[in-house]
């Protein structure tokens, strides 16, 4: 099937241009000038709204099977077309099994099939136990591996110690694949605990959560990692970057050419400790939230490019889950939902200070499709690319209305807040699977890994 799309912004990796995008066969045949007609197939006219290459998220709890309660496939990859994404990367917890092995991976594509929205792919883990699986697995198509230098928060995915890394590092660099790594240790975390209880700290107030979590856990995790990524060159990744403080040492690793990249979340970087209120527990996540200033420096570590991305770290869980009852930081779960409104998110912080559109593609198209490996195909407005096309009104303002957002729970920190640009189509593969504010069609999603050509 022909179709042309028409438009004064597409959004370009080489800039914004006018012109008539040809699609053919699920691809982008070619841009055309302005004014070039085509008299067979559909034909969309954009008009005004900007044509962007569908979204990527690099970082989504979807947690089917095993926890489809708390999300799942239809739920997260609807929530994502609505948001305008095209492609989402699921992260190897909190489903159960995790996908530690080739036997786990095989179940989870058995549940996705026929439910996507989204196209997906999946990364691997790297857990105590698991090294005789990392080659498999990048084998059979996972796009790199995720651990925890913490607990997880669940039992059946452990954290590795130093000692795990020396081990697994070795095979994932002879994979070519990235580590992706939650980089915070246990220690400074406990201390900071102890000592808040030892004064009665009440932990229904944001600030002593907050507390609980330094930066010097992250600072020491992340220092940790870029000492391994030296000894093995083994690409290595930082999911989540909270505590802006770890940037000039990320810097240094740059400099010495060390294969590590850095990623940070809409959450931090729209929101600040100070207004967050006591027992707000929708908030909480881990690494922390952390002060208004740590927030502008980490949208400087974007302007330098010392941060390569933005991805959501979308990660439901049941209503009950986040203890609204009692309000405790403590014990809610901490994870914070926000595919559908991630890109509004962004848009009104970044326009805000002075960034463009072409900024927001690149954090959150191009650099999530590289890390991945899927750049050939995915990320881009460019001839050969699969037809993953965003219509997007970067003027249009309206407040999130929680009970309209499309995942399994919908509540979210982003409630009544009020943002900037709206996802009016979202186009996966040549097909519309997102037209205002409803889905078209079947699910269409399909592997990456596996897609056809």
């Amino acid at each position: 099937m022909k179709q042309t799309i028409r438009s004064k912004h597409i959004v370009t990796h080489e800039g914004i241009r006018a012109g008539v995008i040809r699609i053919e066969d699920q691809r982008i045949g070619s841009i055309e000038s302005y004014d070039y007609s085509e008299a067979a197939g559909e034909q969309i006219d954009a008009a005004d709204l900007f044509v962007l290459p569908g979204l990527i998220d690099s970082h989504v709890h979807i947690n089917e099977p095993g926890r489809t309660a708390w999300e799942g496939f239809e739920t997260a990859t609807r929530a994502g077309a609505a948001g305008g994404y095209t492609c989402l990367i699921d992260m190897p917890l909190n489903c159960i099994p995790s996908t530690a092995t080739v036997d786990a991976l095989q179940k989870k594509r058995d549940t996705f099939r026929g439910k996507a929205h989204t196209d997906l792919a999946f990364w691997g883990a790297v857990v105590p136990g698991n090294v005789d699986e990392i080659i498999p697995l990048a084998r059979e198509g996972v796009r790199g591996f995720k651990c925890f230098l913490t607990h997880p928060g669940t039992d059946e995915f452990e954290m590795v110690t130093k000692a795990d890394l020396r081990r697994a590092m070795p095979k994932v660099a002879e994979t070519g694949l990235p580590l992706l790594a939650h980089a915070e240790v246990p220690g400074p975390m406990i201390d900071a605990s102890a000592a808040l209880d030892a004064t009665g700290a009440d932990w229904t107030r944001y600030a002593t959560y907050l507390q609980s979590r330094p930066e010097e856990a992250e600072l020491e995790a992340i220092r940790i990692l870029i000492d391994l990524c030296r000894e093995y060159r083994c690409r290595t990744h930082i999911v989540h970057l909270s505590a802006a403080a770890a940037l000039h040492e990320l810097e240094d690793a740059r400099r010495e050419r060390l294969p590590v990249t850095v990623e940070t979340c809409p959450h931090y970087l729209f929101f600040d400790a100070e207004s967050i209120p006591d027992r707000a527990t929708q908030f909480k996540c881990a690494p922390p939230i952390r002060g208004s200033s740590n927030r502008d420096a980490l949208w400087q570590g974007l302007r330098d490019r010392t941060i390569d991305l933005i991805a959501t770290d979308h990660s439901p869980c049941p209503p009950e889950m986040k203890c609204f009852n009692v309000g405790s930081f403590r014990s809610a779960w901490g994870g914070i939902s926000s595919l559908s409104v991630s890109l509004p998110a962004v848009w009104t912080e970044a326009s805000r200070r002075g960034f463009v559109i072409t900024d927001v593609v690149r954090w959150m198209s191009e650099a999530p499709a590289r890390l991945a490996g899927i750049d050939s195909r995915k990320g881009r407005i460019a001839a050969g690319f699969d037809a993953d096309l965003v219509l997007f009104d970067p003027n249009a303002e309206f407040t999130v209305d929680a009970g309209r957002l499309h995942f399994r729970h919908p509540f979210t920190p982003y409630a009544g807040k009020r943002l900037r640009g709206k996802v009016k189509s979202v186009m996966l593969r040549g097909s519309i699977c997102f037209a205002e504010g409803r889905f078209q069609g079947c699910p269409g999603g399909v592997e990456v890994f596996t897609c056809p050509g």
